[in-house]
């Protein structure tokens, strides 16, 4: 796949979002219901009763795709104003995949030096998007570095009584957690017997640990720019000290040797053949920096010389791409549809399960050709499904709203409704491509 930079630049020109009408507006009548006099009237019922806010206001839909643009990508701290077609691009997902209308929120004067350079500061970035919540069903929070992401998620999500979810942090752990348990049922272990090395600390690499840990695995060592982040390692605060492990590991590629799974969240080719072949038979070679993996692909086919393994990448050049956008649009249209107050453990997890039996079903013909994969099925080479795999809009979302309601943080309604909602709204979008 080759673009050039003139055609990103042309397809970005005037922007990729606007505003689309729900409601007709074409004469007098339209004109005073839409406004005044008419508008007053939910004006008052939202007045008198808080919980008509959903109904009477596009805000059951709405997210907002908030950022300081200290962590923008791969390109690091560049502002709120650069990161913009980032977060318009995340807009576009949101409606295209999930039918969810994300609306983005750059925010400037969130550093602790009142400007616009230097480190986030938590408390401002938490009053800015309290101050502006009242509008938005949920947040989505996007491009926030380490730590400060990691406070301000929490604090919010406290706050706020509705969903809020970091993506960064959140959305590539869902997706390599349906990995790693398709790559468990090829290689017919337990994720509890599983020895894993995550590679990379910051909020992406946090929470693949944790998300693993809770879905049953054991075994898991963290890694960061200077080594293992061991139980012995002086200085260790905050999560690093909580997910230490017990070893004797010092570098990434000893921790690496009889493991079976590698998961890379941190910088291009830093991992070397020799490492990859001193893991377990089998094993499993997630490598997700952008735009470069940890290991390239075709190191790996070397490495191996024939034997059998799982790679994954984030890049869509490659089979078993780890893409966000398998996530965050169906974990918001499951929470926004159950009235979801947050998005839990339970919901992430359900998420993940969705995905990873999804890819273990029948591919259908349509993404076999959108993919011009005609052979495409369960293997390692696809332990993860595609993002226009259109069967993610129901399976992914019902599995979020249900695990919601099952968890307690949504009210109970009819399941098998809903599931006939999500399908007849799937064949409504698909008929209108």
């Amino acid at each position: 796949m080759q673009i050039t930079r003139e055609e990103v630049l042309e397809y970005h020109l005037g922007g990729k979002i606007g505003l689309r009408l729900t409601k007709r507006l074409t004469g007098v009548d339209d004109l005073c219901r839409a406004y005044t006099p008419g508008v007053a009237i939910p004006v008052k019922e939202i007045a008198a009763d808080r919980s008509c806010l959903n109904r009477y206001t596009a805000k059951q839909n709405l997210v907002a795709v908030v950022t300081d643009g200290t962590a923008i990508l791969g390109l690091g701290d560049l502002g709120a104003e650069a990161s913009i077609p980032v977060m318009e691009g995340k807009a576009v997902l949101f409606k295209a995949f999930g039918d969810v209308d994300g609306w983005p929120v750059p925010l400037n004067c969130c550093r602790k030096d009142g400007k616009n350079t230097g480190p986030t500061d938590p408390q401002r970035v938490i009053d800015c998007v309290c101050a502006m919540a009242p509008m938005y069903g949920g947040i989505n929070l996007e491009d926030i570095a380490a730590p400060a992401c990691f406070e301000i998620e929490e604090r919010l999500d406290a706050m706020l009584d509705i969903p809020v979810f970091h993506d960064d942090q959140w959305g590539t752990a869902v997706i390599t957690l349906a990995g790693v348990i398709n790559y468990a049922q090829l290689a017919d272990r337990k994720l509890a017997s599983l020895r894993v090395v995550v590679n990379g600390a910051g909020a992406a690499g946090m929470r693949i640990t944790e998300m693993l840990k809770a879905a049953g695995c054991r075994d898991i060592v963290l890694c960061d720019s200077k080594g293992v982040i061991s139980r012995d390692r002086p200085g260790l605060a905050g999560k690093k000290l909580e997910h230490a492990a017990d070893t004797k590991a010092r570098t990434v590629g000893e921790a690496m040797r009889g493991a079976n799974v590698f998961v890379g969240v941190s910088v291009a080719n830093c991992i070397k053949a020799d490492d990859v072949r001193g893991m377990a038979a089998l094993p499993a070679i997630f490598a997700m920096a952008n735009p470069d993996p940890e290991i390239r692909p075709e190191v790996v086919v070397e490495a191996m010389k024939g034997k059998p393994y799982v790679m994954a990448t984030g890049r869509s050049d490659y089979p078993n791409q780890v893409n966000n956008v398998l996530g965050f649009p169906f974990l918001f249209r499951g929470a926004l549809d159950a009235g979801a107050s947050t998005i839990n453990l339970a919901m992430k997890q359900a998420a993940a399960a969705a995905l990873a039996a999804l890819a273990r079903a029948p591919v259908p013909d349509e993404v076999k050709t959108i993919y011009n994969a005609p052979d495409l099925e369960f293997s390692s080479g696809y332990v993860i499904p595609k993002p226009f795999d259109r069967r993610l809009f129901v399976e992914a979302s019902f599995a979020v709203a249900k695990a919601a309601i099952d968890s307690g943080v949504a009210k109970p309604r009819d399941l098998a409704a809903y599931r006939r909602e999500l399908e007849a709204r799937n064949r409504d979008r698909l008929s209108a491509r």
